[in-house]
C-alpha cells in the first residue's frame, strides 16, 4: 500500500494549531475520522493513546508518527499534518515536533501496518524531503509532495 492511497485533502492540513502533545493527538484522530473510515473514533482515540503511553512516538528530526491498531476502522486510516507551531513531544533527541503524521491499522492487517509506518518514516527521514514539506503553503502542495517523493524512493 503507497502512502498516496491513503492520504488525500480531507486528512492533510497545513498550517494546523495544536498547543501540546496530547491536543495534537486529539485534533490528528478528529482529522482522521474525516475519512470516514472509523466505526467507533473514541476507541480509536484510546488506541492511539494506550501506544503513546508505551513510549512516545515522537521520532526525532521534528517528526512524530503516533499509531495503534484497533479493528474499530473499516480500513487503514491515516491524517497528515505540519504544524503552525512546533510542540513538545517527547521526542527521542528532545527536539519540538512540526510533522505528525497519525495511522491506524487493523489488528487483522499488521503487515501492512508495519509496512507503512517503516514507509513513512523512511520518507520522513529524508532532510530534503522535510525541508519541501515545511515550504508547503496547501494541502495539494503536501500530496503531490508524498506522491512524487513516494515514486521516486519506491518502486511502485
Amino acid at each position: 500500500m503507497k502512502i498516496s492511497e491513503i492520504l488525500n485533502e480531507k486528512v492533510v492540513r497545513v498550517n494546523f494549531e495544536c498547543s501540546d502533545k496530547d491536543d495534537a493527538i486529539n485534533k490528528m484522530v478528529e482529522l482522521a475520522s474525516n475519512s470516514g473510515l472509523m466505526t467507533d473514533i473514541e476507541k480509536v482515540r484510546q488506541c492511539v493513546f494506550d501506544r503513546e503511553n508505551l513510549v512516545s512516538t515522537g521520532v526525532g528530526k521534528g517528526f512524530a508518527i503516533p499509531h495503534g491498531k484497533t479493528d474499530e476502522i473499516k480500513d487503514i486510516v491515516a491524517a497528515f499534518s505540519i504544524l503552525k507551531e512546533p510542540i513538545d513531544f517527547d521526542s527521542i533527541d528532545l527536539e519540538p515536533v512540526k510533522f505528525i503524521f497519525l495511522i491506524i491499522g487493523k489488528e487483522t492487517l499488521l503487515n501492512a501496518h508495519i509496512k507503512l509506518l517503516s514507509r513513512i518514516s523512511r520518507l520522513m527521514n529524508k532532510d530534503e524531503f522535510r525541508d519541501k514539506l515545511a515550504e508547503a503553503k496547501s494541502t495539494e502542495e503536501v500530496l503531490k509532495l508524498f506522491s512524487d517523493e513516494e515514486q521516486s524512493v519506491f518502486e511502485v
